[in-house]
């Protein structure tokens, strides 16, 4: 099983309202998540240290039709280069994760225009969560998806 994936896009947008994407829980809630998952909660104190909360559903009447938790803490905050953020999910019975994750996304201006990497590194996966982290290239590719075709405004 693979430990890291990268994803690159570019965004038709400045680096500035990209890096805002991510930090602005109004907009986060609207690309966060695979292509028919809504994002109920987003709770996020986008800082060095602040924390996330991210509730994503899956589509209605389907085997996800359920709230999905993810919940994190920001270890790098470096507007609007860089920022990186632990990302924990599938809560037991217990509310102890069994995903854990390190995502590191930096912006790169190019002109008018923002290249965006997105690092993950597999941190912990317990056997229950071996199929959610097979699916995250997938995952995330739906999200950034939604994110390219987002208006964001200053």
């Amino acid at each position: 099983m693979a430990k890291e994936l990268t994803l690159k896009r570019t965004f038709d947008a400045p680096r500035e309202l990209v890096f805002k994407a991510w930090t602005d829980p109004k907009l986060v809630s609207q690309w966060w998540g695979p292509s028919e998952f809504t994002t109920p909660i987003c709770e996020i104190d986008p800082r060095l240290g602040g924390k996330l909360y991210i509730v994503m559903h899956g589509p209605k009447g389907s085997e996800f039709d359920i709230d999905l938790p993810v919940w994190g803490v920001f270890k790098e905050f470096d507007p609007p280069r860089r920022l990186a953020f632990s990302n924990q999910a599938m809560p037991d019975e217990k509310g102890v994760k069994q995903l854990d994750t390190l995502c590191t996304v930096t912006f790169k201006e190019t002109g008018d225009k923002t290249e965006m990497t997105l690092h993950i590194v597999l941190v912990t996966a317990t056997p229950a969560a071996t199929a959610a982290w097979a699916g995250a290239e997938m995952g995330w590719n739906q999200s950034l998806d939604k994110l390219a075709k987002l208006q964001i405004k200053v």
